[in-house]
């Protein structure tokens, strides 16, 4: 979940019971032995969660939220909740025959190398690499004179991550180089937080110069057309204590100038009287316009702004107003700027916008280059005088070229079924390259002859997997209301659909997010341990372009749950697994996802994973970025969402005695994401509702808190493979 995916309140009444219970975390602590069998869940002593009698009014409804104090994640209570509950969870994780092995086989299958797109500037190729176990990639510089086989003797470390922390925690973000290659920003990012901070190195020498930019976050930055400084996004900085929690609004644009502190500053854009609104620039090639895409949370919708940086004297004009539509800027010609849009096509469209001299461009005037079909146009590049335009088809990828004047030029050409991305470069470029990558291909690199669309292996990986034994097949079921919904099945090719197969399915179902096939070391893990891996494109998603994703949104939010419950269903009835032997996953928006159809539909599972999940809809706006997320979920502000927000809220959910699947709920101490008080509290809960049917639920209900991690990017690799050694090993045990 992006951005397009306060303070913990004074304790009252309650004070002196929640001091007395934190003594007794405290104690437990230092006396916890646990003696965990993989499927006794009565003989295990969850940690205490004390409860609060807090109530709250929305709108007449009174919602009680007994484990408040679990959203203030700095407090020494909370602080000894997690010790104790990762206690019991790795207890029970560490007593699993199978968790030792899988985590061997996890480190066998993710020591393979991996390289990212080239990106070329100047004269120069940058690119990522990872032998194999490295936690974090590594930002390499090479001269493009290099053939592919000869870049690991060519190539020289630009940026290692790795020696930036000794835990590996420490990680690159985005990276920008300057337009002639000399320079390179970069942002770093600590222990898994969306914070960045920016600084400029010298390619030649290596070395950092002395800017540093501080308090950004959900922004890249843009180069100036002189290379002497860039366009970036911030926030202010948080009071203390709120680095984690506090409320992100009031995104404003500067400019920095090379050589200069951060406090001189130019400020270009910012709109204080719009909190919620955000800025992503980019300067186009030709260095003639800024361009300021304008957004609004994750509503799909956006605004443009443009500068004519011709003109020492220029103002910020609109462009195009009115948040109607999505408008992503793609490259220009001129005073011509080109739009991948959702206006008018639902499945997209690209169109052609003259800057005018002043004021709003005339919409009479737009022309339409690529017209909407009926696959979802997902992204354009601007390459030369043609665009390559990558689409989905029903979630696998097709890219085709069309010339600036809307002429049909042909297809690329991609290795088989599954995902293409990349076709990145200057407009200039006489080359692009894309990955290719399915659930069992790893991602190869390949080179594109920009003139003719000619493509040709780069680089291809080697890993230790059969990908040969094992098959993806696409499937539809039907959702609760006559939606045909796609399910890509992966699993050995002699497996039968005789209803034994451990299976996991995965899905996300929001924020127009597409989930395309892509290799993981993690899911071959699976795979090789006899399992099933199955991802259903539900409602909510972008798989079938704005429609789909509205069909899944506020009041329509049920038919996420509905569509992937029907998936659940097909497998059964496909005979590919059976419900004791069905696990579901899914993260962030998915771990909303997991959560509120393990509350409707306990019977259905035999586990369930949900990581960094939004559990309390009453209350998720009210952290970080989350006010973002309203245009998707609706609010407890609005009277009309009450009640939709309560049919599905997991924490709410929840019913005392009901026997859950076995359960193991992931999170991170420093997501300021989904802050992880919405685990902490869903695992209480989980757990008070468990321990009442005991007596004939045996299901464990655990949570793993990770440490210096985050809302999952720039996870290290040991951590990742420590995790999925968890995972896995959970579903080993528990779906038998």
């Amino acid at each position: 979940m992006g951005p397009f995916d306060s303070s913990h309140p004074a304790l009252t009444s309650d004070e002196t019971s929640m001091k007395s219970a934190f003594l007794v975390l405290s104690l437990l602590l230092n006396v916890l032995v646990v003696s965990v069998s993989p499927i006794a869940a009565q003989s295990m002593n969850y940690p205490p969660s004390p409860t609060q009698d807090i109530t709250d009014d929305y709108h007449g409804r009174s919602v009680a939220d007994p484990y408040r104090w679990l959203e203030d994640v700095e407090s020494d209570s909370t602080e000894a909740w997690v010790k104790a509950q990762n206690e019991v969870t790795q207890a029970y994780l560490n007593s699993l025959s199978s968790r030792e092995p899988m985590r061997r086989k996890l480190e066998e299958l993710w020591n393979y190398e991996r390289t990212g797109v080239p990106v070329h500037r100047g004269d120069r190729y940058f690119f990522t690499h990872n032998d194999g176990l490295q936690n974090q990639s590594v930002l390499y510089v090479a001269k493009d004179d290099v053939a592919p086989d000869q870049l690991a003797d060519a190539r020289k470390v630009l940026i290692d991550p790795n020696t930036l922390s000794d835990d590996g925690t420490m990680a690159l973000g985005s990276w920008h180089p300057s337009d002639d290659g000399r320079l390179l920003a970069y942002s770093v990012a600590d222990g898994g937080s969306d914070w960045r901070t920016w600084r400029v190195r010298d390619v030649a020498t290596g070395k950092d110069t002395d800017d540093v930019i501080e308090w950004s976050k959900f922004s890249g930055i843009a180069w100036t057309p002189d290379n002497d400084g860039f366009y970036y996004a911030r926030y202010a900085a948080p009071k203390d204590g709120e680095e984690l929690t506090g409320t992100n609004e009031n995104q404003q644009l500067y400019l920095h100038r090379l050589g200069t502190p951060q406090s001189a500053d130019a400020l270009v854009l910012a709109y204080p009287d719009q909190p919620q609104w955000g800025f992503s620039p980019t300067v186009t090639e030709d260095g003639r316009f800024l361009v300021i895409e304008n957004w609004k949370g994750t509503e799909p919708k956006t605004q443009v702004f443009v500068r004519d940086l011709t003109h020492d004297d220029s103002e910020i004009e609109e462009l195009i107003s009115g948040f109607d539509a999505d408008y992503r800027f793609i490259g220009s010609r001129g005073r011509t700027l080109f739009f991948l849009t959702d206006h008018q096509a639902p499945k997209r469209s690209v169109i052609a916008v003259d800057v005018p001299e002043r004021g709003i461009a005339d919409r009479s005037g737009w022309k339409t280059i690529i017209g909407e079909s009926s696959d979802v146009l997902e992204d354009v590049s601007l390459l030369g005088d043609q665009l390559y335009a990558s689409y989905l088809r029903d979630a696998l990828s097709q890219v085709e070229r069309w010339s600036v004047s809307g002429e049909r030029l042909g297809t690329v050409e991609l290795p088989g079924k599954g995902s293409a991305s990349g076709f990145g470069g200057r407009q200039d470029s006489e080359e692009t390259f894309f990955t290719f990558s399915n659930y069992v291909t790893p991602p190869s690199i390949h080179r594109v002859e920009v003139a003719t669309g000619k493509s040709e292996l780069w680089l291809r990986p080697e890993v230790p997997f059969d990908v040969d034994a094992y098959v993806t097949e696409q499937v539809f079921c039907v959702s609760k209301d006559g939606t045909r919904v796609p399910i890509l099945i992966t699993r050995h090719r002699d497996q039968a659909n005789d209803g034994t197969n451990r299976t996991l399915l995965y899905a996300y179902g929001g924020f127009n997010i597409s989930l395309t096939p892509a290799y993981s070391p993690a899911i071959a893990a699976w795979l090789d341990a006899g399992g099933v891996y199955a991802v259903a494109n539900l409602r909510g998603g972008g798989e079938y372009g704005s429609e789909w994703h509205e069909a899944g949104m506020r009041l329509n939010k049920q038919n996420v749950f509905d569509d992937f419950i029907a998936a659940a269903e097909h497998l059964i009835e496909m005979g590919v697994t059976d419900r004791s032997r069905l696990a579901i996953r899914g993260g962030s928006n998915g771990g909303l996802l997991v959560g509120a159809v393990m509350t409707q539909r306990p019977e259905l599972f035999g586990a369930c994973l949900p990581a960094v999940g939004v559990m309390d809809m009453m209350r998720y706006h009210k952290f970080t970025i989350g006010w973002a997320w309203v245009s998707e979920f609706g609010s407890s502000d609005e009277e009309d969402q009450i009640d939709n927000l309560l049919s599905y809220s997991p924490l709410h959910k929840l019913k005392p005695g009901t026997c859950y699947p076995a359960t193991l709920i992931t999170t991170a101490d420093r997501d300021d994401r989904v802050v992880p008080g919405h685990s902490f509290k869903f695992a209480a809960a989980l757990q008070a509702a468990q321990t009442q049917a005991a007596d004939t639920c045996d299901n464990p209900t655990l949570i793993r808190i990770e440490t210096r991690a985050g809302h999952g990017a720039g996870t290290p690799t040991s951590k990742k493979i420590e995790e999925y050694a968890d995972l896995w090993s959970f579903l080993i045990a528990n779906l038998e």
